[in-house]
């Protein structure tokens, strides 16, 4: 009698990433393991089985007639387990204690409370917390667990053990004090001459400033430098300056609008990209929930609403996949 050896997960996780790449090198790119390993997962596959699923030798590789037959029942194993195990992830969360919430600050007042009331109505016996603040702070805060969920700009490249989920890409725009920049002339040659008002170095926002200054090899004065998008468009107005935001800090700043003009870069442009980012397989599918009740909430009350204001706001703001709209995505969780 043969003697079957024992059906792994891995096993069926490695075949159907073979079958996807279609070569095993493919697949261990994938996996992040060497293609020996893949190809030794692979034979104690077909030892189980006790059939041969690929041929190997063919380019890419081929699956065998009962490889073909096996493809569809591994698939089928994949997706059950995926759907315990979310199963099971939605069976812990609702036991959760505490629920801790970073925004940036562009967003907070336009995110913040809605967000915590779906996570209320999620998770009635949940704790939360919520607070804004600087993106790189949030990103070190849910690296080292001091935040569950963060909504920030993003500033390097997610690692293995973050899943990101991108709201929005935005360009950097030019604010002037009222009346700088006068029609039918180049507007930088009106500003370079008048001070421009950075933001900190210490800020994200402001070392990418910087950076794309350097590239253009434009050197303005560096007499004034602040944290807060208020401190900078209040300085804007009293010193008869410019300066360099995006359309989500300009918004934030509302009660300077009857005191700043607002246009597009007089140079070459540059954009930040904006997302909510949870440590990966922790909260099931909350983080992706969450994800498209801002991208929906960022069209209805950002875009929508200063797209009256500021026409070109509306085409310049890019929210990611932002085809539904913010009662549909409530209606779709009740």
């Amino acid at each position: 009698m043969q003697t079957f050896g024992k059906l792994t997960l891995r096993a069926v996780e490695v075949f159907i990433a073979v079958v996807e790449t279609g070569s095993l090198a493919g697949a261990a790119a994938r996996l992040k393991t060497s293609p020996s390993t893949i190809s030794q997962q692979i034979s104690n596959l077909e030892a189980t089985l006790g059939t041969r699923l690929l041929d190997r030798a063919s380019r890419p590789v081929a699956l065998t007639p009962a490889g073909v037959l096996w493809q569809s029942h591994a698939q089928n194993i994949l997706d059950e387990v995926g759907l315990a195990r979310a199963k099971l992830m939605e069976l812990q969360l609702s036991s959760l204690p505490r629920l801790r919430l970073a925004m940036i600050d562009d967003l907070d007042a336009t995110l913040t409370p809605d967000l915590v009331a779906e996570l209320t109505r999620r998770y009635p016996g949940c704790s939360f917390e919520a607070w804004s603040g600087r993106s790189d702070e949030h990103q070190a805060a849910l690296r080292d667990r001091q935040a569950d969920i963060i909504v920030a700009a993003d500033i390097d490249d997610p690692e293995d053990w973050c899943e990101r989920h991108m709201l929005l890409r935005e360009p950097y725009i030019m604010v002037t004090a009222k009346g700088l920049v006068q029609p039918g002339r180049d507007p930088l040659e009106q500003v370079i001459a008048a001070p421009l008002v950075r933001y900190s170095e210490r800020l994200p926002m402001g070392r990418q400033i910087e950076q794309h200054l350097r590239r253009l090899r434009l050197a303005p004065d560096h007499r004034f430098k602040f944290d807060s998008s208020h401190s900078v468009f209040a300085m804007v107005k009293n010193c008869k300056g410019w300066a360099l935001t995006t359309p989500l800090g300009y918004l934030h700043g509302k009660q300077f609008h009857g005191e700043i003009d607002v246009s597009p870069l007089p140079f070459a442009g540059f954009f930040r990209t904006v997302s909510l980012k949870a440590r990966s397989q922790e909260l099931g599918d909350l983080p992706g929930h969450l994800a498209e009740l801002c991208r929906a909430m960022i069209t209805e009350r950002c875009i929508d609403k200063a797209g009256k204001t500021v026409p070109w706001f509306k085409s310049a703001i890019d929210v990611h996949q932002a085809d539904i709209s913010l009662s549909s995505v409530r209606a779709a969780k009740e």
